[in-house]
């Protein structure tokens, strides 16, 4: 069983990985370089620059890997090197609508494996459990260092696919509110998807490329009899990348859902008040003559024309004359629209 590991600033871990027996952890980088057998593991967590640099001389390390640890914007990518090869991996944590991609430094060597790592928004180390996952599997990872670099690769590859999972969760539930309540519906959360997926997509495309230079055995520290644990691991890269690449074709579909249904939506508005607009000029078409009529009908010369004694009688004649014209303009404009109507279905 593995005993407390002594803390230094960084809230590193040294660990010697014997041959025979259980993982024995050191308590300081001395007492892990004068380790006997077996190789060294040794996991450092927000380390300073000058720890790092402590490693090039005994373990042979090359300063521009140091210099990479401690740039958080490199992308994934494998170096080798005559004395050890250099990985740098990503670890995806999505938390409150945001995607974080954190970096994870590897070297593999003859006799030891060095993980650099930092902090998850939460405060845990990002490697957090991997000392229990070694101890559980030490009879695999004393077969050395590749098994145990196998491990903790496979945690990391792992850990993506609660992100993943979690992105396709957030694009089932923008598809429901499209479909929910579309006034509502914000497109801003399908544009920072797209974007989180291009991350994802970016980076899962360079590990990939990583896992097959490692399979092909270009990785002179990797042996022929870990390849086939390093192929599992690259499988289930092959299939985050295809579940993004299918989560991309999701946004954009559900992008052009959304804009086809607001474009329907504003056409319905538009054809509700073009019809508004229609009977309203029906109607005012039937009156303007009425109108017209009343306006003159109104004034004092119809009474002057017909004589201020008829009035009974040219009132009564003129508003059923005004009747008339207004049933013959309701005939003759209707009778129009319907050959109108008639036309355009032709």
């Amino acid at each position: 069983m593995m005993t407390s590991s002594v803390a230094t600033t960084s809230d590193s871990r040294f660990y010697h990985i014997p041959q025979a027996g259980e993982v024995v952890v050191c308590p300081t980088l001395e007492a892990a370089l004068a380790a006997e057998g077996g190789f060294v593991w040794l996991d450092f967590c927000q380390p300073s620059k000058e720890e790092l640099s402590a490693l090039i001389a005994p373990f042979g390390l090359h300063p521009l890997s140091i210099e990479d640890c401690t740039d958080e914007n490199q992308v994934p990518k494998i170096d080798d090197f005559p004395g050890n090869t250099f990985i740098i991996f990503n670890v995806f944590t999505y938390a409150d609508n945001e995607l974080t991609i954190a970096e994870v430094d590897l070297f593999i060597g003859q006799r030891f494996v060095i993980s650099v790592s930092g902090r998850d928004a939460r405060g845990r180390r990002l490697l957090n459990g991997i000392d229990r996952i070694v101890e559980r599997d030490v009879a695999t990872v004393r077969q050395g260092p590749a098994f145990l670099l196998h491990e903790i690769l496979d945690q990391i590859v792992d850990g993506k696919f609660t992100a993943i999972e979690t992105l396709e969760d957030e694009l089932n539930k923008a598809e429901e509110a499209i479909l929910d309540d579309l006034a509502t519906f914000n497109p801003a959360g399908l544009l920072q998807l797209r974007r989180n997926l291009l991350a994802v997509r970016k980076s899962l495309f360079q590990e990939r490329e990583i896992l097959v230079k490692m399979c092909r055995r270009d990785c002179s520290f990797i042996p022929e009899a870990a390849i086939y644990h390093y192929r599992d691991i690259y499988d289930h890269l092959a299939k985050f990348f295809e579940l993004t690449e299918t989560s991309r074709e999701i946004v954009t579909s559900l992008m052009e859902m959304y804009l086809s249904m607001l474009n329907n939506q504003m056409s319905r508005s538009s054809n509700e008040m073009n019809s508004t607009v229609r009977r309203l000029t029906f109607i005012m078409t039937i009156f303007m003559p009425l109108t017209l009529l009343a306006g003159v009908g109104g004034m004092s010369e119809w009474s002057m024309m017909t004589g201020p004694q008829h009035w009974k009688t040219a009132y009564p004649l003129f508003l059923l004359g005004m009747v008339v014209i207004g049933v013959i303009s309701y005939y003759l404009l209707t009778l129009v629209e319907r050959r109108g109507k008639r036309g355009s279905d032709k």
